[in-house]
């Protein structure tokens, strides 16, 4: 009998060891978070802690905290770009980045910030774990789990001396790893890989620095050297890096995201793919995502609905919205010089696009829309312009600045706004200028049609 219960407690303790080991169900994720740090033009929405934003179709993204950071460096220059998320076997997440505080990219350094975290509500373990000896930088960490040899791989940009390539460390608990070899240099240098291991297929995507394109590489085993590009080179605007990988929570398609490298651009761009084997990558209208407000060079992971509900209640959403155009949607709703306008994003002050949707000062079933940064005042019509103008709580004011929300005139799922006190009229945008207009046309109704979105 002693005997039985021994090897039923032996076996009870495997199996825990196997629970623990074994990797989460991919079928068991139905939201993603995003990490990142920001930048804007003028830098003036630069922040380099770790950012993370949620998502439940892993298009459109809702920052978390404010879009402050919800963790910050302590050591080294106390600062980071380029943070990567990664689910370990066990199920909890370790958070590596680039030890670089700013754009000094001439800097070396041979380290990388890491945290360890159960569910991103809290980071733990902070240190910093040295990579090499070289006289070079260690950018843009990527790590994947290599079941062959039953360590994780930690894939970096650096510089051999010769050229850039990717690096790679081998190790078990992020802690300690093994020396650093060379894991990918094709003959050209390269920047920025993003790792996803599909099944049997270990995927590598990287910018080609001789070219600014972004490419796909391929291998059966993950090792070093044993990489194949076979896709043609992909760019969306002037300039891109910065390639993630990510798998649809639905396991039938992917998206692949590309920085546009300058904070003055577009910040991301997206493609997607039904098939991340066969070469063919479609690039996305900018109406069917929008990233986190001045992100720059993330990555995205699957999470739960337990971990999103966590997330969102832990950091909390924006107490403000923007408003996205439906027929330029690389354009939203700004104030400059205090009218009422619609500009490309990214800009400076980016606060411009913020605004707090406040129940109707003329009718509460309406809304009204307040500056952030310039609290107390509204956009309002006078003349049938739109202008920013402070409250002044007439009743001539609270109706010029009330708007009844409606389904979008050209397209439903989004939102036109109709003007309180000449309801014939709605908020539209007119050579970049806002107005309030009287719709009639296809272009009509698409100028008076936006997305609410953080």
């Amino acid at each position: 009998m002693n005997l039985r219960r021994r090897a039923l407690a032996l076996l009870a303790a495997l199996c825990a060891v196997l629970a623990v080991n074994a990797a989460p169900a991919s079928a068991a994720n139905s939201a993603y978070v995003f990490a990142y740090f920001t930048e804007s033009p003028n830098m003036n929405g630069a922040n380099y802690g770790l950012h993370l934003a949620v998502s439940q179709d892993g298009l459109n993204w809702t920052p978390l905290n404010q879009n402050n950071p919800v963790v910050t460096p302590t050591a080294g220059t106390l600062g980071l770009r380029d943070p990567f998320v990664l689910r370990k076997q066990d199920g909890t997440f370790v958070i590596l980045a680039t030890d670089l505080n700013g754009t000094d990219f001439g800097q070396q350094n041979q380290y990388l910030h890491v945290w360890d975290s159960t569910d991103l509500t809290s980071f733990t373990g902070y240190r910093r774990i040295r990579m090499h000896n070289l006289a070079t930088h260690t950018w843009a960490p990527t790590a994947f789990w290599d079941a062959a040899r039953g360590q994780y791989g930690i894939v970096y940009s650096a510089h051999n001396g010769t050229t850039d390539v990717f690096m790679v460390n081998y190790t078990t608990d992020f802690r300690t790893v093994t020396a650093n070899q060379v894991y990918f240099s094709p003959g050209f240098p390269v920047l920025d890989g993003d790792i996803v291991v599909d099944g049997p297929t270990f995927y590598l995507y990287y910018k080609n620095l001789s070219n600014g394109l972004l490419y796909g590489a391929r291998s059966t085993t993950g090792a070093p050297n044993s990489y194949t590009t076979y896709t043609s080179g992909l760019r969306q605007g002037s300039a891109m890096e910065a390639p993630l990988l990510i798998k649809n929570n639905a396991g039938t398609g992917w998206w692949l995201w590309g920085d546009s490298f300058s904070p003055v651009n577009n910040d991301y761009y997206a493609w997607s793919s039904t098939n991340v084997g066969g070469n063919s990558w479609t690039a996305l209208d900018q109406r069917a995502y929008t990233p986190p407000l001045n992100a720059k060079h993330g990555s995205i992971a699957g999470i739960t609905t337990a971990e999103y509900n966590a997330l969102v209640s832990r950091w909390g959403t924006p107490a403000w919205t923007r408003l996205k155009s439906s027929n330029f949607p690389d354009r939203y709703v700004r104030h400059a010089d205090l009218a009422g306008r619609l500009d490309a994003y990214p800009f400076d002050p980016y606060q411009d696009q913020l605004w707090r949707m406040v129940p109707g000062l003329a009718d509460s079933a309406g809304v009204s829309f307040e500056s952030v940064n310039y609290p107390g005042r509204y956009l309002r019509h006078y003349n049938y312009e739109i202008r920013l103008d402070p409250g002044d709580n007439t009743a001539a004011f609270r109706a010029d600045a009330t708007f009844h929300r409606v389904a979008g005139l050209a397209d439903s799922a989004w939102s036109s706004f109709r003007s309180h006190n000449f309801p014939d009229r709605y908020l539209r945008h007119s050579n970049y200028l806002l107005r309030v207009d009287p719709i009639g046309t296809a272009t009509d109704r698409a100028d008076a049609t936006f997305r609410l979105t953080p």
